[in-house]
């Protein structure tokens, strides 16, 4: 029934809600099991290669998951149109390969709690994005106010215990350019999934992305040296992770606005810092007072903006009316 009626399913404010709440779920928990996994594997944190490498990896695995599940589903085996795989390409560039390059080596040098944080700025990117590249949405002073919080609360995170400043380039700055990348390919899947079955779109887009980002990592010295079932059963999960939230992200972005997918993001930096704090040994940092401010300053500009930014000003217009 869902397959066969996806507009009427994902459209329903409750499967939004579900929907969106798995996916926060998966991606919160990614931020720890991807630093985890780091150790399983042996990987060298300092080679960007070897980073590149495996998040080849765990995205070509992805990307073979979606695939299999959609050709399963359909009964037939999901491959693109033609005069899409150019769109493929696009969003395999900025959603896996661009997007994971920045956030696998920031990651490496940035803790599970702040990654979190700073990963938030993804959802304000996407609006910005929806309202002046896109052109999908309209920019107003809620949203404005919004990503001043957001901004505020990113701000934020960077003070230490003794308020100085703590920001690197390969460390924080790569996270925020992943979210930047997150940001723009939002719109892409936005605009592409009007041309292209969502799940053959997702799929292959993983799979290319990751398979570049594999032929990258590979030729220029990356290594995986070491592999056990712990090891291979944290690759699985990761993959899972994507093949899961990214295919539910791709419908409801297709059948809803991207601010009502977008509001429910605002979990997302708050699982990731529960979840780092508690599996990584965190809980200092997170319940340092500057953290949770910003915490609670990122969560607050997302929510904003999408519970307020759209009808803001159409429930004073109608009260005029009223008058």
């Amino acid at each position: 029934m869902i397959f066969k009626e996806p507009e009427k399913t994902f459209s329903k404010t409750y499967v939004v809600c579900i929907c969106a709440v798995i996916c926060c779920i998966l991606w919160g928990s990614a931020f720890p099991c991807v630093k985890i996994g780091y150790s399983l594997f042996e990987i060298d944190t300092q080679s960007s290669a070897s980073l590149m490498l495996f998040a080849g990896v765990r995205f070509s695995l992805a990307g073979a998951l979606v695939i299999l599940f959609g050709s399963v589903t359909q009964k037939r085996f999901l491959v693109p149109k033609p005069r899409n795989i150019w769109r493929v390409m696009l969003l395999a560039l900025f959603q896996t390969a661009m997007q994971y390059t920045f956030f696998y080596i920031g990651l490496a040098r940035v803790t599970g709690v702040k990654s979190s944080v700073l990963n938030g700025l993804g959802v304000f990117f996407t609006i910005l994005g929806a309202c002046f590249i896109f052109r999908t949405e309209k920019f107003n002073l809620i949203k404005l106010l919004g990503c001043i919080l957001g901004f505020g609360g990113v701000l934020l995170i960077n003070f230490g215990g003794d308020f100085s400043f703590d920001f690197t380039l390969l460390g924080e700055g790569f996270i925020i350019f992943s979210g930047l990348f997150s940001a723009f390919a939002a719109g892409l899947v936005k605009v592409f999934a009007k041309h292209e079955n969502t799940t053959a779109l997702s799929g292959w887009q993983f799979f290319t992305g990751g398979i570049i980002l594999i032929i990258i990592g590979a030729a220029a010295g990356g290594k995986i040296t070491h592999i056990d079932v712990g090891a291979a059963f944290m690759l699985l999960y990761l993959a899972f992770i994507s093949a899961c939230a990214f295919t539910l992200q791709s419908f409801l972005l297709r059948y809803n606005p991207v601010s009502k997918v977008a509001v429910f993001k605002s979990a997302n930096p708050l699982f990731g810092a529960v979840f780092s704090a508690a599996i990584l040994g965190e809980g200092a940092q997170l319940f340092r007072f500057t953290t949770l401010l910003a915490l609670a300053l990122v969560c607050l500009g997302i929510f904003v903006i999408n519970k307020f930014g759209e009808n803001g000003f159409k429930i004073k217009k109608s009260q005029k009316l009223n008058d």
